[in-house]
């Protein structure tokens, strides 16, 4: 009688365990069956020169020669382009070096040619006194190069003389923006966007 009794729950928890068995077995073939299967097929030059990474966008000042100038002194003028991600494209015309200068070796000390192409950082932006500095306006923002080159002592300023024909038309290398409006706004804008980028093109 005892045994006849403990039947009925012997059968159902055999059943059980035999069901547990056979799912767990099928999870483990599908997983051996996934790493089975052959890894993503690549190219020999993907392997040799994989593709770098691609950057995030940043706030960037891009200078850039135009084919305009200015009228009265012949200075080229220089487009100063302000890229911030999201928003849209600012410029603002410049001027950089001589505008008899503009040939000249552009990483050789007190060439006063333009700004040599390549890649700088930008630093803060500094107010200047009223008339302490005649020639650079009311700020001043520095500029380093990252690369190696005998210019030194650069920033972006206001040029007060852009067309006046008193000789000091035009900047020593530094890029100097034409307008004065324009010279307060690019302020507010690296200011407020942290830009921190300078790239010159050409």
């Amino acid at each position: 009688m005892q045994i006849a009794g403990t039947r009925p729950l012997i059968s159902p928890l055999v059943s059980g365990l035999t069901l547990a068995l056979v799912v767990a077995g099928a999870g483990l073939s599908s997983e051996a069956r996934a790493e089975a299967q052959p890894p993503q097929r690549q190219s020999l030059m993907a392997l040799l020169e994989p593709a770098p990474p691609k950057e995030d966008p940043v706030p960037t000042l891009v200078l850039e020669r135009t084919e305009r100038q200015l009228q009265a002194t012949g200075d080229p003028i220089w487009n100063l382009k302000v890229e911030i991600p999201g928003e849209p494209l600012r410029r603002f015309d410049a001027v950089s070096g001589r505008a008899n200068r503009q040939n000249a070796d552009r990483d050789r000390m007190g060439s006063r040619a333009p700004l040599p192409v390549g890649r700088y950082s930008v630093g803060v932006v500094e107010p200047l006194n009223d008339g302490a500095y005649p020639e650079l306006g009311p700020v001043w923002i520095s500029i380093e190069p990252t690369f190696v080159t005998g210019r030194r002592v650069l920033g972006i300023h206001l040029d007060p003389s852009a067309g006046l024909r008193n000789a000091n038309s035009g900047t020593l290398g530094c890029i100097g923006l034409v307008n004065r409006a324009d010279m307060l706004e690019l302020a507010q804008l690296i200011e407020r966007s942290g830009t921190d980028r300078l790239e010159v093109r050409d």
